[in-house]
């Protein structure tokens, strides 16, 4: 069974091994728990057996009109039923006050969101794959 939290209490580096699948360079466990640290909200899929964290999504936040949800993850092997459809459930509820929620995604993936009335937009972005895994940021 599965259950969500939006608590990363007790969540350690080694809780966080085998996300981030074919990113030419993944961020390492312990700068996805940084990430998470780092996020305005975040929510968990755990396995309630094994306590192992199956699934995540990331949400930057004004707390006013907008947030932004950069990161939606569900481990190869519990994809397909349907955590990462709850997950986004879940944060969208956690915004349903706020003005816009945007999110970028491959084109592949737009059917996916568009089942949560996102639309598709046309926006602008930077990506630098050489600081993909997290070793080009800040603390």
């Amino acid at each position: 069974m599965i259950r969500y939290c939006e608590s990363i209490s007790g969540v350690t580096a080694n809780d966080l091994r085998g996300f981030f699948v074919g990113w030419p360079n993944p961020p390492s466990s312990e700068t996805h728990l940084r990430l998470l640290k780092g996020s305005d909200r975040v929510v968990l899929a755990v396995e309630d057996e094994s306590g192992k964290v199956v699934g995540f999504i990331t949400a930057i936040t004004d707390g006013v009109l907008s947030a932004y949800l950069p990161l939606l993850e569900v481990l190869p092997e519990y994809q397909g039923r349907g955590i990462g459809t709850e997950l986004v459930r879940r944060m969208l509820a956690i915004f349903g006050n706020l003005y816009m929620v945007d999110g970028v995604c491959d084109r592949a993936l737009q059917p996916f969101y568009e089942r949560f009335e996102m639309k598709a937009a046309v926006g602008m972005m930077i990506r630098r794959f050489d600081r993909q895994s997290g070793s080009g940021g800040g603390e």
